[in-house]
């Protein structure tokens, strides 16, 4: 007995003397393979918060999480600005006009400044509107809704301009002087981050820097800057300007640090160059360059003042979260209402063949996929405002909601141009999509383009921010304590339990998912209830799918940062879970009150889940090197072991499809959801067609019923066919100009060839029908 004690003492010693051996060689090859991470990368880490996106991370979401916690609200003072100033801001504007003139009436500029459009998010303390996240995307989306200018103008101020920026870092005397000026629009904000070396690296600072210098006894610093692209320059007041900040003799002294630092510079500062504009592509808004060569910035000119030198990059980030996932996916909702709306009774009106295209197959199938892009982008809209105004900055999601609403927008867009043809075509008042189609690749580029922001950036901040075990991992990795390797371990047996509990779910659930897709009846979306439960379990099986497939990912090391189209695949199929979580929450929320929303959803649902799955699909088919083929194989047998039997999402059937469109061509419940925050009041194309869908439904019911009985229309009956055909004939006009561009507007004009018509006739040839006339 004693021997066996000993013995089994001995074997404990030697494992407990072996374990760091083996731990300690584990934490030196992970080292290795985890690339070195730079400043910029470790303080991005640590800005902004998680949340939702973590729960996608960790394979388990949870809608009622969801529902119980983001609830979006106006305020009735919110709802008053939309209904009265926002209206009246839209009645100033005729967007044609302001495309033409490429800038907006005197009287417009002066309304958002008097009415404080420009100071929405600056507290009411400071003059400004105090207003919530969700009031100032709606604002936004109205604004898109007619004039995308108007939006693009409004929104820089509330995002990225300094305002919110000296709310949250800016010094007492900062505060004091700029914030009453920005509030009450005496200066309009920009800020100058891109420049020519660096797009969507813009955090580079490549060609704008600042050295740290004594100047008759002030301490500032002397700034060279080349930025370009900046919204709002042309016009702007004041400034923030990035900087890359070095100190080489120590003159900071420990209260501030080199690095990312903001310049608060007003216009006609010594040295500050703007005015100069880019044209972006037909957009009007303004656009332009700010430069300068050793401008003198006092160091009360740093924003946050000294001790904020180097801090710049914690205030970008931070600030962009709203930016990005707010104030861009606004725009794509004011366009997606639009075209949902407007185009959707354009379809009604307009007839071919004797028939209102909205009975064409093709274009069902158009407006319908528009429907169901514009139901996503407006639930995630939604939800993304309520999380924002929980007090989250949530960069992740702030990147899924810029990359995939953008793009949904843009497709909602291209889409309606397909349906309008030449009445979207054909540029001038009549035309409510043509500026938006032109406009859409704006929002495409800006704040971080969306290959970018789809191939890199949100599964590479994702792992690493989100991830619940991969920051420790990290940390411990990166640190230089003697427990370093302890705490490594810990961490890897954590992450460890985290894989296989992925992949447990991802096999049981995938199971259940399989079978009741399988087995579901193609009308069982019609109960409210029933479609959240079957859904949800589809989201909560496409989670553990897709947290799985990232913690593959992993086992690629330091190359994963290199592998573009795995994390491109991989960001498409997290966006698409996480705008399945927003549809089911705006579902659930609204599902009462909207007849007809439930096939819209069920529509919308089924193309999400389809796109994460084929997402998780290509990103298995094509796992890259070293581990290829086989770590395709485990990808594939951890989210469908069964192949493409465990794979039983499919798009809207064409039942489905011919349901949705009709909702979007018939006056609906879905139809008025959609037309909701679009400005109609004015006499404006979408005013129009939205007066005179129910007319021409009517006077179509009608002629159906005289067809079957056979039989003369009654007196009113002939009124309202006769009504209804007025309104056809008027609204399929286009617009029509007796001179298009310059030249042709200067008096005496000839265009060029007609000239040339009448010079090669020699002045002495005479028409065919005259000669046809004296030879008769």
């Amino acid at each position: 007995m004693r021997l066996l004690t000993r013995r089994s003492v001995a074997r404990a010693l030697t494992a407990r003397q072996f374990r760091p051996f083996i731990t300690n060689a584990a934490y030196r090859l992970a080292q290795k393979a985890m690339p070195k991470m730079s400043e910029t990368e470790k303080v991005a880490l640590g800005c902004g918060t998680v949340g939702f996106d973590r729960a996608i991370f960790g394979g388990s979401p949870s809608l009622d999480h969801l529902l119980q916690t983001y609830k979006p609200a106006l305020t009735d003072e919110e709802t008053a600005f939309l209904a009265n100033e926002t209206e009246e801001l839209c009645r100033l504007l005729n967007d044609h006009d302001v495309s033409v003139n490429k800038d907006m009436p005197a009287e417009a500029w002066d309304y958002m400044r008097d009415k404080g459009f420009f100071a929405m998010k600056i507290p009411k303390e400071w003059g400004g509107k105090g207003f919530s996240t969700m009031a100032v995307s709606s604002v936004l989306a109205k604004l898109g809704s007619h004039c995308f200018d108007a939006n693009a103008t409004v929104a820089v101020p509330n995002s990225l301009g300094p305002g919110e920026l000296l709310v949250r870092y800016g010094t007492d005397e900062q505060k004091g002087y700029f914030l009453p000026r920005l509030a009450d629009g005496t200066l309009i904000p920009c800020f100058g981050l891109t420049g020519p070396h660096s797009g969507s690296d813009a955090t580079s600072l490549i060609g704008s820097h600042g050295v740290v210098e004594k100047r008759g006894g002030e301490l500032g610093v002397r700034a060279t800057f080349n930025k370009r692209y900046i919204t709002l320059a042309p016009v702007a007041g004041v400034v923030g300007i990035g900087l890359d900040l070095k100190d080489p003799q120590g003159l900071l002294a420990g209260s501030g640090s080199e690095g990312f630092t903001v310049a608060l510079l007003e216009r006609g500062h010594e040295g500050l160059r703007m005015g100069p504009r880019h044209m972006p592509l037909n957009a009007a808004f303004m656009n332009g360059t700010v430069e300068g060569e050793d401008v003198w910035v006092p160091m009360a000119s740093i924003l946050g003042g000294q001790q904020r030198c180097g801090f710049g990059w914690h205030m970008f980030v931070e600030a962009l979260a709203e930016g990005r996932g707010v104030s861009l996916p606004a725009g794509a909702v004011g366009a997606a209402r639009t075209v949902s709306c407007a185009v959707g009774a354009y379809s009604r009106i307009r007839k071919q063949f004797r028939v209102p295209i909205a009975e064409f197959g093709g274009i069902q199938e158009a407006l319908a996929r528009a429907g169901r892009e514009s139901y996503a982008v407006v639930a995630g809209v939604e939800l993304m405002n309520a999380i924002v105004d929980n007090h989250e900055a949530p960069m992740v999601l702030s990147s899924i909601m810029k990359q995939s609403c953008t793009e949904r927008g843009r497709r909602v867009v291209q889409d309606g141009m397909d349906i309008l043809g030449g009445a979207g075509i054909c540029r001038g008042d009549m035309n409510f999509v043509g500026n938006m189609y032109m406009s859409m690749p704006v929002a495409i580029t800006v704040e971080g383009a969306n290959i970018m922001t789809r191939s890199f950036q949100i599964i590479g901040q994702g792992l690493t921010r989100c991830h619940p075990h991969m920051l420790p991992l990290i940390s411990a990795l990166q640190s230089t304590e003697a427990d370093a390797p302890d705490k490594f371990r810990s961490q890897f047996v954590k992450m460890l339990g985290h894989v296989f509990s992925n992949l447990g779910y991802s096999l049981s659930r995938g199971l259940g998912a399989t079978v009741s897709s399988m087995s579901r009846s193609s009308s069982a979306y019609k109960d409210g209830d029933a479609l959240i439960r079957h859904h949800e379990a589809q989201l909560k099986r496409l989670s553990a799918n897709f947290a799985f497939a990232s913690d593959l990912a992993l086992l690629l090391g330091g190359r994963l940062k290199f592998e573009e189209l795995l994390m491109g695949r991989l960001a498409d199929a997290m966006g698409a879970i996480f705008l399945g979580y927003a549809t089911l929450h705006h579902f659930s929320r609204n599902k009462d009150a909207v007849a007809g929303l439930n096939a819209l959803a069920e529509s919308t649902m089924l193309q999400l889940e389809h796109e994460a799955q084929t997402a998780l699909r290509e990103a298995a088919a094509n796992f890259p090197q070293p581990l290829g083929a086989f770590g395709g194989f485990l990808m594939a047998a951890g989210v469908a072991p069964l192949g493409e039997l465990m794979r039983p999402y499919r798009m809207p059937s064409d039942a489905l499809t011919k349901e949705v469109a009709k909702m979007l061509t018939t006056p609906t419940a879905v139809h008025e959801m959609f037309a909701e925050n679009v400005f109609v009041n004015a006499d404006t194309r979408v005013a129009a067609l939205l007066k005179a869908m129910p007319v021409v439904v009517e006077a179509d019911t009608v002629q159906a019923m005289l067809k079957k009985t056979k039989r003369e229309p009654t007196e009113e009956e002939s009124a309202l066919l006769q009504r209804a055909a007025e309104l056809r004939d008027q609204l399929v006009q286009v617009d029509v100009h007796e001179a298009v561009g310059a030249p042709e507007h200067q008096e005496g004009y000839t265009r060029p060839a007609i000239v040339s018509t009448l010079r090669r006739q020699h002045g002495g040839t005479i028409a065919f029908s005259q000669q046809a006339q004296a030879t008769s």
